[in-house]
């Protein structure tokens, strides 16, 4: 399998790393997991439709979350698929203490193109980490044709972080959005420090 477009930390940035421990209990609970990543696939594509509805004028921002929408319902189809193939159905949806935790420090008030850039920079971050576990159960699981569906997703993930990041400097200055980038990495990882690895959650 190649890994000639591997995410690497530097691209990623995050500043902890997931418990290991994460892999192990996450392997042995399949099924929960697979039916949390589909809710995660499920609410991107709700996120960017939500960025689309709140910021019809940005015409670059609709024109990306229009092809980010797409993607994730397509990967959202895809955890379907693999939960049907082991005869696991979708179950209820659980709440994501880390997203929404993390969206509590997207900026209020009337600053438009501020607040827009904390949405931004929030779903790159979401992204980020999703990229980072599916790196994990890549490398780390044993049912192959998970192994390589995980590796696909982890590219696309790194993609969706990069093209993220990349909006939010379309709106606001350079310098201001990695200054507020490194600010959310360091809420980020206290979020995940302060997180009990779960055995049902993707995150």
């Amino acid at each position: 399998m190649s890994t000639t477009h591997q995410p690497t930390k530097t691209i990623l940035r995050l500043h902890l790393p997931t418990d290991p421990r994460w892999v192990n209990i996450a392997e042995k609970n399949i099924e929960d997991i697979l039916v949390d990543h589909a809710y995660c696939e499920q609410k991107a594509a709700t996120s960017a439709i939500s960025l689309i509805v709140k910021y019809p004028d940005k015409t670059r921002l609709v024109e990306e979350m229009t092809n980010l929408v797409a993607e994730e319902w397509s990967h959202f189809e895809r955890v379907l698929e693999q939960l049907k193939k082991r005869g696991f159905g979708l179950g209820r949806n659980r709440p994501d203490e880390y997203v929404v935790e993390l969206a509590k420090h997207i900026r209020k008030g009337n600053k438009r193109e501020r607040q827009l850039m904390d949405h931004l920079l929030v779903n790159a971050l979401i992204e980020a980490r999703s990229c980072e576990r599916f790196k994990l159960l890549w490398k780390n699981i044993a049912d192959e044709e998970l192994q390589k569906f995980y590796y696909e997703l982890m590219v696309s993930e790194a993609g969706h972080y990069v093209s993220f990041v990349k909006l939010a400097k379309e709106y606001m200055p350079a310098e201001e959005v990695d200054a507020r980038l490194n600010e959310l990495l360091e809420i980020e990882a206290n979020i995940i420090k302060n997180l009990e690895p779960r055995p049902d959650r993707m995150h």
